[in-house]
């Protein structure tokens, strides 16, 4: 739920400093982007974090070396907060961010599942989860 909140506050706080007068945010596409780039950088700090352990612990067994799997996609996320903000990589950016999120989507099945806890809070239920994934989804492909 940290990443929604994340996102949608920072699309009105970049929409708000828009209306303020910096010109950058005055649309909502570059505001929304903005919001995106925030949410990827928040939910790529925890590969590196306290929470590391327990993204380590999400992903499904059947993948070699879990830590280097969260390495690798907390860097992707970085990257894609990079790209999608740039104009001439925004859109295959979101293409890119779309497949990431699918790929990764099993380590939330997992969690769910297994009630992997993250940063000692309960999972999020599977519902709630391939929902909020949809939202994602959606919201990253109007960001690009």
């Amino acid at each position: 739920m940290i990443p929604l909140i994340a996102l949608l506050f920072s699309f009105v706080l970049f929409r708000l400093a828009g209306w303020f007068g910096f010109s950058y945010f005055d649309h909502w596409h570059t505001s929304l982007q903005a919001a995106v780039a925030a949410m990827l950088l928040l939910t790529a700090s925890a590969h590196w974090g306290k929470r590391r352990p327990d993204l380590i612990k999400m992903v499904p067994p059947p993948f070699p070396w879990p830590a280097h799997i969260v390495t690798v996609t907390g860097l992707l996320e970085i990257a894609g907060a990079i790209g999608i903000m740039l104009p001439s990589l925004s859109k295959i950016t979101s293409l890119l961010l779309v497949v990431l999120l699918i790929a990764m989507f099993p380590a939330n099945i997992r969690a769910a599942r297994e009630g992997i806890a993250l940063g000692g809070k309960p999972p999020t239920p599977l519902l709630l989860r391939t929902l909020l994934q949809i939202f994602f989804i959606v919201v990253i492909l109007l960001a690009g």
